[in-house]
């Protein structure tokens, strides 16, 4: 099968064949239909993060299963499914607590990746999941099954932007019906944040990019309001929209020193500053400490919007088929595999909401 390789920090993608093995216990295999492109992606590709290289990166994903290896029950070849990074035990104090997003347990696919070059050289499997190829081999805890009448590129989505963006509202943060809301970056995650905090009954819904065109399109996903920083004075605009107090919440969706610090400027005494975007290794906040101490504020982390895939997965798909939930309109591109670079690129440069690969 075809893949795309990241054999050197910051280069091109390479298109290669490659060789998937079969599925152990616990495991499923599975012929993908689609591989969105998510920030995360590029952040290693580029080596933001460090890590092990060759690798096969991509992890926002659904296809159809093909096979499944002993052990699984809840799903089946034939069946539809989003494929997600979330790889969890089911047993340890996070499991346990729900908190499935945060299982530090190991697994098989850990020490023996799936994938291989021409040579027979092990590839690692990016983000656990390796989806930049026609196929993947994954713990059956990263996939749930959906309808088959819900577009497979459309629900590629569901395994990372909108579960991270739309969840660190709805999981995390747990946004109350009225809470006033700022969200910094309207991209693919931000995008979901926003509506996250529609579906809440947040009022105001206040985003913030440097993108006129992306404010626009947030204003359709549920924002009541967007400034762009370099224009407008935001945190006087947020003030001035809360009775002077500041926001409830502030969503930093970009992984961005400044974009978090200046995001403590928009909270209110007792709000809540929610980092969703990863900045690269190294990057540290700095808080006036004081006065964040002073005022009660809070810095809260939200690693995959604290997503429970088993659960998250089927609920949004709900919110989908009833028309309350948007998909489709987050996909700005579709690109064949040969094109990935390409794709990337537009990503990379603030183009795109979500190009996706199609298989």
């Amino acid at each position: 099968m075809k893949a795309a390789v990241c054999r050197e920090f910051g280069q091109p993608l390479r298109i290669e064949e490659v060789t998937i093995a079969a599925p152990s216990e616990g495991e499923v295999s599975i012929r993908l239909a689609a591989c969105a492109i998510c920030h995360s992606d590029i952040m290693y590709m580029d080596g933001a993060w460090g890590g092990t290289l060759p690798a096969v990166y991509g992890h926002e994903a659904s296809g159809v299963v093909e096979a499944v290896g002993p052990g699984v029950t809840h799903l089946k070849p034939g069946d539809h499914a989003v494929v997600t990074l979330i790889r969890s035990c089911g047993a340890c104090p996070f499991c346990d607590n729900g908190e499935t997003a945060l299982c530090d347990s190991s697994f098989h696919l850990d020490d023996s990746p799936p994938l291989h070059d021409a040579g027979g050289h092990v590839l690692q499997q990016g983000l656990k999941t390796g989806a930049f190829a026609e196929q993947v081999v994954v713990d059956a805890s990263q996939v749930a099954a959906i309808p088959k009448d819900i577009p497979l590129d459309s629900a590629a989505l569901l395994a990372c932007g909108v579960i991270t963006g739309l969840g660190a509202v709805t999981n995390t943060a747990k946004v109350p019906a009225g809470a006033s809301v700022v969200v910094i970056g309207t991209g693919g995650v931000g995008l979901n944040s926003v509506q996250g905090a529609a579906l809440s009954g947040a009022d105001p819904i206040i985003a913030v990019d440097l993108s006129a065109d992306k404010l626009t399109v947030a204003k359709s996903f549920g924002a009541t309001h967007g400034f762009d920083p370099r224009s407008s004075d935001v945190a006087a605009e947020v003030r001035a929209l809360t009775e002077g107090r500041g926001a409830d919440y502030v969503f930093a969706t970009v992984g961005s020193k400044r974009a978090m610090e200046e995001g403590l400027g928009y909270l209110r005494a007792g709000g809540s500053l929610v980092m969703v975007g990863i900045p690269a290794d190294g990057v540290s906040l700095e808080v006036p400490a004081a006065d964040f101490a002073s005022s009660g504020q809070r810095v809260i982390g939200s690693k995959m919007g604290s997503s429970r895939v088993d659960v998250d997965i089927p609920r949004l798909v709900g919110l989908y088929g009833e028309g309350r939930l948007k998909l489709d309109e987050l996909i700005s591109g579709r690109f064949p595999l040969e094109r990935i670079n390409e794709a990337v690129d537009e990503v990379r440069r603030g183009e795109a909401l979500r190009n996706v690969i199609v298989f």
